[in-house]
């Protein structure tokens, strides 16, 4: 018999914990004499107080740990109560939107896909601007714990591969829990303070340069001006590229890095690959503008790295409008977009090692079609790739291709643009952000789709960020006759 009471406590105590961080961009508006200080009180308040209850409610007769099938439920409720909440100040305060346009916005924070329908965000209270960022930086630590303390354990597309790598949470999951956000968090923290006095140096305010340091090593990309980055000079777009990389890099990593351990940073297959592939694309981009253009600027090589860096990590920042480059710009942008990066990263989409895995399994069935008798089996890391590993993450492709299709043919249903609608899809299923054309590309964003189109993009969202099996599994009988 499931019993709730663990679930129930600890969603109520992230939602307890979201109402009071709430506090922080109140007391922000209320220093700057915005009224709207006042919407994040009422918010925070209803939070605080549901959250609570659930905690109050939940706390006795529950049992120590999780099991697998509370923990898929768990995983899935959070990330769903945490924008319900979220939402509030949005809905409450200013931009003054319905609630549609406030459970989107959170959904994109928390799910770091930095898609917005928010307009004039150039005017928007200061407050505002933080909770989005905040929003984004939750949602960022909080899958880099999900990613290595779960999904290994849980089976998920293929991340069993890394479960020496993550932590044994069954059984114990609050103190084990509590470990790895020490571990991962001073690392997190460490890298947006080393960001914001970055952007700082590089001539943001202290405002901006805060929000943009959490929306960078979240890879979220939520910024605090409708033009994005193109509100900034050439250095604070070097500097973002910097970090994006680095947030897009396992953090798992920078963990052993800390304890004295830097050689499996260098020897991790995924970073090699990773960093391979953004050279190939910045230098691709580059070579193409030079041979439009007539010649390499520095303008070329800053916008070539810092749009492509930030479509790669899933980011979604923008410098400039690339779909007017030409097509293929357009079409690489796309595709490098269902790429992503590193697994137990910030990052987002299919992440690297996924391909690694298939193109093992790939060479794998060549040399046995040139070899019948012989013996190959794929390796990953020096290590011979498991046929569950590679299972896992065929049905990780399958389901999220199917998913990318139905996303996409409903939208256009709706009477979306076609351009609009598989850009769109592809954005909200990869976490990336921006889509492509004139309405939601660089220079758009999602204000003027139908509000069924927003909940249906918010659900992909959610599916996306939560590697989807973790999610579709609730759909099934048998997971509710376990």
């Amino acid at each position: 018999m499931l019993n709730p009471r663990p679930i129930g406590y600890v969603v109520g105590l992230l939602v307890m914990s979201l109402g009071a961080a709430m506090a922080v961009p109140a007391l922000v508006d209320a220093v700057n004499g915005s009224d709207n200080w006042r919407a994040f009180a009422l918010a925070g308040g209803i939070s605080v107080f549901f959250g609570g209850a659930f905690t109050v409610a939940c706390s006795e007769h529950r049992a120590p740990g999780l099991s697998i099938q509370q923990t898929f439920i768990l995983t899935t409720l959070a990330w769903l109560a945490l924008p319900v909440f979220g939402a509030l100040p949005f809905f409450f305060g200013e931009p003054n939107v319905n609630y549609t346009d406030a459970f989107f916005e959170a959904m994109s924070g928390l799910t770091t896909t930095g898609s917005t329908v928010f307009t004039g965000l150039d005017q928007l209270p200061k407050g505002v601007l933080l909770w989005r960022g905040l929003l984004q930086w939750f949602g960022g630590v909080g899958i880099v714990v999900f990613a290595m303390a779960f999904l290994p354990m849980l089976k998920v597309g293929g991340m069993q591969l890394f479960k020496s790598e993550g932590f044994d949470t069954f059984g114990k999951i609050l103190p084990r829990a509590a470990e790895i956000a020490m571990s991962i968090g001073w690392i997190y923290v460490g890298l947006t303070a080393m960001a914001a006095a970055a952007y700082a140096l590089a001539g943001m305010d202290t405002m901006d340069a805060v929000v943009h340091a959490m929306t960078t090593i979240s890879t979220g990309g939520f910024a605090n001006h409708d033009a994005s980055f193109a509100a900034y000079g050439a250095a604070a777009e070097y500097i973002a590229s910097f970090f994006m990389i680095l947030a897009a890099l396992p953090f798992v990593r920078y963990v052993q890095i800390a304890t004295g351990t830097a050689r499996p940073l260098f020897f991790d297959p995924q970073i090699r690959a990773f960093l391979a592939i953004a050279a190939i694309v910045v230098s691709a981009l580059i070579l193409f503008q030079s041979l439009e253009r007539g010649g390499v600027s520095e303008l070329a090589i800053r916008k070539s790295l810092f749009n492509a860096i930030s479509i790669l990590t899933g980011t979604g920042y923008a410098s400039a409008n690339y779909t007017s480059w030409g097509a293929f710009p357009t079409m690489l942008f796309f595709l490098i977009g269902l790429i992503g990066g590193c697994a137990g990263s910030t990052s987002c989409s299919i992440k690297i090692f996924r391909f690694q895995v298939l193109f093992g399994a790939v060479i794998t069935q060549i040399k046995l079609l040139h070899s019948p008798n012989g013996v190959f089996s794929p390796r990953y890391a020096g290590k011979t790739v498991d046929e569950d590993v590679i299972s896992s993450v065929m049905s990780f492709l399958f389901f999220f291709f199917l998913t990318f299709g139905i996303c996409a043919v409903t939208l256009s249903m709706m009477g979306i643009a076609p351009i609009t609608a598989i850009s769109g899809a592809a954005s909200a299923i990869a976490n990336i952000g921006p889509g492509l054309g004139p309405e939601i590309g660089p220079t758009g964003n999602f204000a003027g789709l139908p509000d069924m189109a927003k909940w249906v993009l918010a659900i992909t969202m959610l599916l996306g960020r939560l590697e989807l099996l973790s999610v579709l599994v609730l759909l099934t009988p048998k997971f509710w006759r376990g």
